[in-house]
Protein backbone atom coordinates (compact mmCIF):
# COMPACT_ATOMS: atom_id res chain seq x y z
CA UNK A 1 0.00 0.00 0.00
CA UNK A 2 1.71 3.23 -1.03
CA UNK A 3 2.34 5.63 1.73
CA UNK A 4 -0.20 8.74 2.64
CA UNK A 5 2.35 11.88 2.48
CA UNK A 6 1.18 15.30 3.90
CA UNK A 7 4.22 17.60 1.95
CA UNK A 8 3.09 17.92 -1.34
CA UNK A 9 4.55 15.87 -4.00
CA UNK A 10 6.22 19.05 -6.35
CA UNK A 11 7.43 20.57 -3.00
CA UNK A 12 8.89 17.56 -1.82
CA UNK A 13 10.64 17.41 -5.92
CA UNK A 14 12.07 20.47 -5.02
CA UNK A 15 14.42 18.99 -2.67
CA UNK A 16 15.84 16.71 -5.10
CA UNK A 17 19.19 19.18 -4.74
CA UNK A 18 22.96 18.86 -4.02
CA UNK A 19 24.44 15.34 -2.99
CA UNK A 20 22.46 12.64 -4.32
CA UNK A 21 23.98 9.71 -3.06
CA UNK A 22 23.37 6.24 -4.16
CA UNK A 23 24.27 3.19 -2.17
CA UNK A 24 27.71 0.75 -2.97
CA UNK A 25 26.84 -3.28 -3.13
CA UNK A 26 29.56 -4.10 -0.85
CA UNK A 27 28.79 -4.59 2.77
CA UNK A 28 26.46 -6.09 5.13
CA UNK A 29 23.44 -4.07 6.13
CA UNK A 30 24.80 -3.05 8.94
CA UNK A 31 27.39 -1.47 7.25
CA UNK A 32 25.66 -0.19 4.74
CA UNK A 33 23.21 2.12 7.26
CA UNK A 34 26.08 3.25 9.42
CA UNK A 35 27.69 4.58 5.55
CA UNK A 36 24.57 6.16 4.37
CA UNK A 37 24.36 7.45 8.02
CA UNK A 38 27.97 9.32 7.59
CA UNK A 39 26.98 10.24 4.33
CA UNK A 40 23.79 12.03 5.53
CA UNK A 41 26.20 13.99 8.20
CA UNK A 42 28.05 15.01 5.36
CA UNK A 43 25.32 16.81 3.40
CA UNK A 44 23.73 14.40 1.43
CA UNK A 45 19.79 15.47 0.51
CA UNK A 46 18.71 12.76 -0.99
CA UNK A 47 19.73 8.73 -0.84
CA UNK A 48 18.61 6.22 -3.47
CA UNK A 49 18.82 2.43 -2.71
CA UNK A 50 20.47 0.34 -5.12
CA UNK A 51 21.99 -3.26 -4.06
CA UNK A 52 21.10 -5.43 -7.19
CA UNK A 53 23.17 -8.39 -5.89
CA UNK A 54 20.94 -8.88 -2.33
CA UNK A 55 18.08 -10.97 -2.16
CA UNK A 56 14.19 -10.01 -1.92
CA UNK A 57 14.13 -10.87 1.53
CA UNK A 58 17.98 -8.77 2.28
CA UNK A 59 16.92 -5.69 -0.17
CA UNK A 60 13.38 -5.28 1.89
CA UNK A 61 15.36 -5.66 5.30
CA UNK A 62 18.07 -3.35 3.61
CA UNK A 63 15.45 -0.79 2.29
CA UNK A 64 13.39 -0.03 5.50
CA UNK A 65 16.16 -0.01 7.55
CA UNK A 66 17.51 3.27 5.48
CA UNK A 67 13.97 4.47 4.87
CA UNK A 68 13.57 4.78 8.84
CA UNK A 69 16.89 6.63 8.57
CA UNK A 70 15.76 8.96 6.37
CA UNK A 71 12.61 9.70 7.85
CA UNK A 72 14.37 10.34 11.09
CA UNK A 73 16.83 12.64 9.18
CA UNK A 74 14.53 14.97 7.24
CA UNK A 75 16.15 12.68 3.65
CA UNK A 76 14.50 11.89 0.61
CA UNK A 77 15.04 7.57 0.31
CA UNK A 78 14.43 6.69 -3.39
CA UNK A 79 14.51 3.16 -5.03
CA UNK A 80 16.05 2.11 -7.55
CA UNK A 81 14.08 0.36 -10.29
CA UNK A 82 11.81 -1.33 -7.76
CA UNK A 83 7.97 0.34 -7.53
CA UNK A 84 6.99 -2.20 -5.54
CA UNK A 85 9.77 -2.57 -3.02
CA UNK A 86 9.36 1.86 -2.66
CA UNK A 87 5.87 1.01 -1.75
CA UNK A 88 6.70 -1.69 0.75
CA UNK A 89 8.66 0.74 2.85
CA UNK A 90 7.00 3.61 2.51
CA UNK A 91 10.08 5.68 0.24
CA UNK A 92 9.97 8.85 -1.07
CA UNK A 93 10.02 7.50 -4.35
CA UNK A 94 11.16 5.27 -7.15
CA UNK A 95 13.86 5.70 -9.99
CA UNK A 96 13.85 3.75 -13.08
CA UNK A 97 15.51 3.51 -16.48
CA UNK A 98 14.66 2.83 -19.87
CA UNK A 99 14.29 -1.32 -19.22
CA UNK A 100 12.29 -0.99 -16.01
CA UNK A 101 8.46 -0.88 -15.46
CA UNK A 102 6.55 1.85 -17.63
CA UNK A 103 5.97 5.12 -15.97
CA UNK A 104 2.22 3.98 -15.08
CA UNK A 105 2.74 1.20 -13.74
CA UNK A 106 5.38 2.64 -11.53
CA UNK A 107 2.90 6.06 -10.62
CA UNK A 108 0.51 3.05 -9.84
CA UNK A 109 2.73 1.19 -7.56
CA UNK A 110 3.96 3.80 -5.45
CA UNK A 111 0.59 6.37 -5.55
CA UNK A 112 0.12 9.25 -6.73
CA UNK A 113 2.38 11.55 -3.98
CA UNK A 114 5.38 9.84 -4.08
CA UNK A 115 8.24 10.86 -6.63
CA UNK A 116 8.95 9.21 -9.72
CA UNK A 117 12.59 9.38 -10.90
CA UNK A 118 13.54 8.62 -14.89
CA UNK A 119 17.32 7.70 -16.18
CA UNK A 120 17.44 9.92 -19.50
CA UNK A 121 20.94 9.18 -20.15
CA UNK A 122 22.04 11.53 -23.49
CA UNK A 123 18.95 12.05 -24.51
CA UNK A 124 17.38 15.56 -23.91
CA UNK A 125 13.96 14.22 -26.01
CA UNK A 126 13.53 11.59 -24.11
CA UNK A 127 13.24 13.52 -20.73
CA UNK A 128 10.84 15.87 -22.59
CA UNK A 129 8.59 12.72 -22.80
CA UNK A 130 8.70 11.37 -19.85
CA UNK A 131 8.58 14.85 -18.03
CA UNK A 132 5.04 15.36 -19.61
CA UNK A 133 3.60 11.47 -18.80
CA UNK A 134 5.07 12.69 -14.93
CA UNK A 135 8.26 12.26 -14.11
CA UNK A 136 9.21 14.19 -11.48
CA UNK A 137 12.70 14.81 -12.03
CA UNK A 138 15.05 13.30 -14.85
CA UNK A 139 18.96 12.30 -14.75
CA UNK A 140 21.33 12.40 -17.07
CA UNK A 141 24.61 10.85 -17.90
CA UNK A 142 27.47 9.76 -17.21
CA UNK A 143 28.71 12.57 -17.15
CA UNK A 144 32.25 11.70 -16.95
CA UNK A 145 33.75 8.09 -16.89
CA UNK A 146 32.35 5.78 -14.17
CA UNK A 147 34.02 3.03 -12.63
CA UNK A 148 30.84 1.62 -11.39
CA UNK A 149 29.50 1.53 -15.20
CA UNK A 150 32.36 1.90 -16.98
CA UNK A 151 30.20 1.07 -20.63
CA UNK A 152 27.74 3.54 -19.52
CA UNK A 153 26.96 5.92 -22.44
CA UNK A 154 28.40 9.44 -22.16
CA UNK A 155 26.36 12.55 -21.92
CA UNK A 156 27.82 16.03 -22.48
CA UNK A 157 27.59 19.13 -20.32
CA UNK A 158 25.20 20.68 -22.72
CA UNK A 159 22.60 18.16 -22.16
CA UNK A 160 22.07 19.79 -18.93
CA UNK A 161 22.30 23.12 -20.57
CA UNK A 162 19.27 21.98 -22.89
CA UNK A 163 17.45 20.29 -20.09
CA UNK A 164 17.24 23.66 -18.05
CA UNK A 165 13.58 24.23 -19.10
CA UNK A 166 12.18 21.01 -18.24
CA UNK A 167 10.60 22.55 -14.87
CA UNK A 168 11.82 19.75 -13.06
CA UNK A 169 15.02 18.83 -11.31
CA UNK A 170 17.67 17.72 -12.84
CA UNK A 171 20.34 15.28 -11.67
CA UNK A 172 24.14 14.53 -12.76
CA UNK A 173 25.64 10.96 -12.50
CA UNK A 174 28.50 8.96 -13.43
CA UNK A 175 31.94 9.65 -12.74
CA UNK A 176 31.37 12.88 -10.37
CA UNK A 177 33.67 13.79 -7.41
CA UNK A 178 34.16 17.10 -5.21
CA UNK A 179 36.56 18.09 -8.60
CA UNK A 180 33.82 17.85 -11.30
CA UNK A 181 30.54 18.48 -8.75
CA UNK A 182 30.43 22.39 -9.47
CA UNK A 183 30.66 22.13 -12.93
CA UNK A 184 27.75 19.78 -13.50
CA UNK A 185 25.14 21.99 -10.90
CA UNK A 186 26.74 25.19 -13.12
CA UNK A 187 26.11 23.42 -16.21
CA UNK A 188 22.28 23.00 -15.27
CA UNK A 189 21.85 19.74 -12.95
CA UNK A 190 20.35 20.51 -9.51
CA UNK A 191 21.95 17.67 -8.27
CA UNK A 192 24.63 15.30 -8.52
CA UNK A 193 24.29 11.69 -8.27
CA UNK A 194 27.69 9.89 -6.46
CA UNK A 195 28.63 6.49 -4.82
CA UNK A 196 32.21 5.78 -5.75
CA UNK A 197 33.61 8.97 -4.66
CA UNK A 198 31.46 8.83 -1.79
CA UNK A 199 31.27 6.07 -0.15
CA UNK A 200 34.63 4.57 -1.10
CA UNK A 201 36.06 7.32 0.52
CA UNK A 202 38.18 5.94 3.99
CA UNK A 203 35.81 9.32 5.40
CA UNK A 204 32.65 9.54 4.02
CA UNK A 205 31.26 11.88 5.96
CA UNK A 206 34.25 13.96 4.72
CA UNK A 207 33.99 13.18 0.94
CA UNK A 208 30.30 13.93 0.95
CA UNK A 209 30.69 17.28 2.51
CA UNK A 210 33.25 17.87 -0.32
CA UNK A 211 30.55 17.11 -2.72
CA UNK A 212 28.22 19.07 -1.13
CA UNK A 213 29.87 22.36 -0.58
CA UNK A 214 30.77 22.02 -4.12
CA UNK A 215 27.41 21.63 -5.32
CA UNK A 216 26.25 24.43 -2.87
CA UNK A 217 28.72 27.11 -4.58
CA UNK A 218 28.06 25.98 -7.89
CA UNK A 219 24.01 27.02 -7.61
CA UNK A 220 25.14 30.76 -5.68
CA UNK A 221 26.93 31.00 -9.03
CA UNK A 222 24.28 29.75 -11.58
Amino acid sequence: MPATRTEPRGERARRVAGLYAITPERGDAGTLVAAVRAAIDGGARVVQYRRKTRTPAEQRGEAARLAALCRERGVLFIVNDDPALAAAVGADGVHVGEDDADLAAARTAIGPDALLGVSCYDDPALARRVVAEGADYVAFGSMFASTVKPDARRASLDVLRAARDLGVPVVGIGGIDASNAGRVIEAGATAVAVISAVFDAGDVAGAAARIARACSAAAERR
